[in-house]
């Protein structure tokens, strides 16, 4: 697999970024957070981890990302 697209920064290099994490997270703290970027990237991270890496996506992968999501494509990972 080639990572090479793939930009991972320290979360708090990002400056004043609002993270949010889903509704449906649980109160343990295994969270994903996400936040918008102003060049319209959108930055992931561990909630646990809040000044660790970032992973930074463009919109179209978080689409594609939600998308296969919503249609059950990851199921099989969790089962």
């Amino acid at each position: 697999m080639d990572d090479s697209h793939i930009r991972a920064v320290a979360a708090d290099a990002l400056g004043l970024v609002t993270w949010r994490k889903s509704r449906a997270s649980n109160p343990s703290g295994d969270c994903v957070e996400l936040a918008g970027l102003d060049d319209g990237g959108v930055a992931v991270r561990n909630s646990r981890d809040p000044r660790g890496p970032a992973l930074i996506f463009t919109r179209a992968e978080i689409a594609a990302f939600l998308r296969g999501a919503k249609d059950d494509e990851f199921d099989d990972l969790i089962a």
